[in-house]
């Protein structure tokens, strides 16, 4: 079935297509003969109480020098689309959840949306692992610098990090004999105004930071192990660490067995969990990544794999 596919995302120009998961997509759509719209989150408003967008419809290309071209642009009602893919980065502030707000109305109207407005804005993605305590790793989460200390003061290593980062930014490592501490806390506090999370330093990190793509509550059999480089504690990409293909262990298994039915159920048919040894650290909701990298890997099509996905899901609805 041939669908209008809208696609809200960050400037397109500005991706690196061999690393995008979004583009990753919309290749997949296009090659399914779907009509795919470009939205970005200037476009999209209300206007006498139904829900719009400024849109483009776009093709791509998986070439370096030349990866998209508009074909037209016009303003459409959003009930218009069959499917919606939320994909923008982080920050989660107000003006995402005043989009969030705009997608709800959107799914009101029967459109299909990647993901859940509502799902997205409960599950902060450092927050949500709170859900999953029996995997989690011991943590406070305050903006009470004393309460922060005190937990970084029993642990000989602990990961300080703000709760609405991303790539990796502004997280830090320290510990109960760190004479930076309190500068660390005051940083990422903003001294006491900023909630945030202490966490239990990992030391199986050194062995990758898994990130495990979930689709409608299933894993994709091999995770992308993000390996930190020598001058850094951090797996992250774009902080410079290896990412190493694996597949899955059987705590990886054991983990996704309980996470990927809960997501399915809040509505987030696409999800990518971090993993390190057998703990999970983050529940990435908003525009999990790692797409194309385990696709070259294992000569996978996992965006296809989603679209199967959609497709059962809207002959089901």
């Amino acid at each position: 079935m041939t669908m209008k596919i809208g696609i809200l995302m960050d400037q397109i120009s500005s991706v690196n297509i061999h690393k995008d998961s979004t583009f990753a997509m919309m290749l997949e759509a296009q090659n399914r003969n779907h009509e795919i719209h470009y939205v970005t989150d200037n476009g999209i408003h209300i206007k006498n109480h139904k829900p719009y967008a400024d849109t483009k419809t776009i093709k791509v290309y998986d070439n370096d020098s030349h990866w998209f071209e508009f074909t037209s642009s016009q303003t459409i009602e959003l009930a218009d689309l069959d499917v919606i893919f939320m994909r923008k980065d982080p920050p989660f502030d107000m003006e995402y959840i005043m989009d969030t707000y705009i997608m709800d109305m959107a799914k009101d109207c029967g459109v299909l949306l990647v993901n859940n407005p509502q799902a997205l804005r409960d599950a902060n993605e450092k927050f949500f692992t709170e859900a999953f305590s029996e995997f989690s790793p011991q943590c406070v989460i305050s903006r009470n610098p004393r309460h922060i200390k005190e937990f970084a003061k029993s642990l000989e290593r602990v990961i300080i990090k703000p709760m609405d980062g991303m790539g990796g930014a502004s997280i830090f490592q320290s510990g109960k004999n760190d004479k930076n501490l309190n500068v660390i806390i005051e940083t990422v506090t903003d001294n006491g105004k900023r909630t945030t999370m202490v966490q239990e330093f990992i030391p199986e990190i050194s062995n990758g930071d898994k990130r495990i793509l979930i689709i409608n509550g299933k894993p994709v059999p091999y995770a992308l192990a993000r390996i930190p480089s020598e001058d850094d504690f951090r797996g992250n990409l774009a902080k410079g660490g290896k990412a190493v293909g694996q597949p899955l262990s059987e705590d990886d298994y054991k983990i996704c067995d309980t996470v990927g039915p809960k997501l399915k159920e809040m509505g987030i048919i696409f999800a990518g969990i971090d993993v390190i040894g057998k703990h999970l650290t983050e529940v990435n909701v908003t525009s999990p990544t790692c797409i194309r990298e385990l696709d070259k890997l294992y000569g996978l099509n996992i965006a296809g794999m989603l679209f199967d996905e959609i497709d059962v899901i809207l002959k089901d609805s």
